[in-house]
C-alpha cells in the first residue's frame, strides 16, 4: 500500500491561496501622487494667502480637500505589497 509520492520538481509551482499577487506597476506612482498632490494643494492654499487659490469659493474647505486627497494616498498604502 505504498503511495506514489511526487517531488516538488514533478509539479508546477502554484501560488498558495493565501498569497496575494503583487501590485500593478502604476499603483505606487498613483499612491505617492495622491499624497504629493494633497500636500501641494495645502501648500498652495497657505502660500496664496488662504483665500485666493486653489478654489476661492471653498475658503478654508481647501484644507479638507487637500487632506482628503492625501488620505486617499494613505489608504492605498494598506493595499501596497
Amino acid at each position: 500500500m505504498a503511495r506514489s509520492e511526487r517531488t516538488k520538481t514533478d509539479r508546477p509551482v502554484e501560488a498558495r491561496s493565501g498569497e496575494q499577487a503583487p501590485n500593478a506597476v502604476w499603483f505606487k506612482p498613483i499612491m505617492f501622487g495622491f499624497m504629493l498632490i494633497g500636500l501641494i494643494w495645502i501648500i498652495v492654499f497657505y502660500v496664496s494667502g488662504a483665500t485666493q487659490l486653489p478654489i476661492p469659493a471653498l475658503g478654508s474647505g481647501n484644507i479638507l480637500v487637500g487632506f482628503g486627497i492625501m488620505f486617499v494616498g494613505f489608504l492605498m498604502t494598506t493595499r501596497w505589497r
